[in-house]
C-alpha cells in the first residue's frame, strides 16, 4: 500500500518554482500568503488549468474563497499577475491566467540589482584609483588632479586599469605629474593601446627604440638590460 502511495505520489510529477521567486518575493512587495497563491495558479497552469477558480484556490490554501478573490484583485491591479482572452479552434473566447508579469518583476529587479552591483564597483575601483595616484605622489590630489582623473575616466573613457597602467609607466620614467601621464594615454589612444598587456608592450617596444638611438655597445661590450616595469602584476 504504501508503495502505491509513493508511486502515486512520483507519477503526479514536480511543480518547478523559481528560486528567485522564494528568495527575493518581499523585495518585490509580496506577501507570504501572495507568494503561496501565485505558487498554486503556477502549479494549475503547469498541470493545463490555465484559469482555477478562487474556489479551487482556496481549497488548497489557510485562506476562504473570499479572501483569495480580493488577493488575486490585488495581484492583478499591482501588475504581477494578468488574465487574458484566447480563443479555441471553434473561436469560442476563454479566459486564462498569464504570470508573466510576475516573471517579468523578477527579470527587472535582478538586472536593476546586477547594474547596481557594477555601479559600486566602479566606484570602487575609482576611489582606489585617486588613492593610489596619492600614494604614489606622497600628498593629496589637487582639485585640478582630481578634475583631470575624472575626466580620463568620464569623458576619454580610459580603464582604471590603463590609467594605473601610464601612472605606474610615469613612476618608471620618474615623472610623477598629471601632465606626463596624461601625454602618455594621449600616445597610447592615437597608436591603439586599450588593455594594460598592449600597453606593457607597447612600453617596452618604445624604451627598446629609444636604447637602440643612444647607445651602440662595441662587439665584446655585454649589452645592458633595459629595465621594464610588469603593469600585470599590479
Amino acid at each position: 500500500m504504501d508503495r502505491d502511495i509513493m508511486i502515486n505520489w512520483i507519477n503526479e510529477g514536480n511543480v518547478s518554482i523559481p528560486f528567485r521567486l522564494i528568495s527575493e518575493y518581499r523585495k518585490i512587495g509580496l506577501s507570504e500568503s501572495e507568494v503561496m497563491l501565485l505558487i498554486q495558479i503556477h502549479s494549475f497552469i503547469e498541470r493545463g488549468n490555465l484559469f482555477p477558480p478562487p474556489q479551487l484556490l482556496a481549497s488548497r490554501m489557510t485562506q476562504c474563497e473570499k479572501e483569495c478573490l480580493q488577493m488575486l484583485q490585488s495581484l492583478m491591479k499591482r501588475g504581477f499577475i494578468e488574465l487574458q482572452e484566447r480563443s479555441d479552434e471553434n473561436n469560442i473566447y476563454y479566459e486564462v491566467f498569464t504570470l508573466t508579469p510576475l516573471w517579468d518583476k523578477l527579470i527587472v529587479m535582478s538586472c536593476e540589482e546586477k547594474q547596481q552591483e557594477i555601479v559600486v564597483s566602479k566606484q570602487d575601483e575609482e576611489r582606489s584609483l585617486y588613492q593610489l595616484f596619492e600614494g604614489e605622489f606622497g600628498r593629496p590630489l589637487s582639485p585640478m588632479e582630481f578634475e583631470l582623473i575624472t575626466m580620463w575616466l568620464d569623458q576619454e573613457h580610459y580603464s582604471p586599469s590603463l590609467i594605473k597602467a601610464a601612472l605606474m609607466e610615469a613612476v618608471v620614467s620618474g615623472k610623477r605629474n598629471l601632465r606626463y601621464i596624461d601625454r602618455i594615454l594621449i600616445e597610447w589612444n592615437k597608436n591603439g593601446v586599450k588593455t594594460v598587456q598592449q600597453a606593457k608592450e607597447y612600453g617596452e617596444k618604445f624604451r627598446q627604440h629609444q636604447y637602440k638611438n643612444v647607445s651602440s655597445p662595441q662587439k665584446n661590450e655585454p649589452k645592458k638590460k633595459i629595465p621594464s616595469y610588469n603593469w600585470l602584476d599590479n
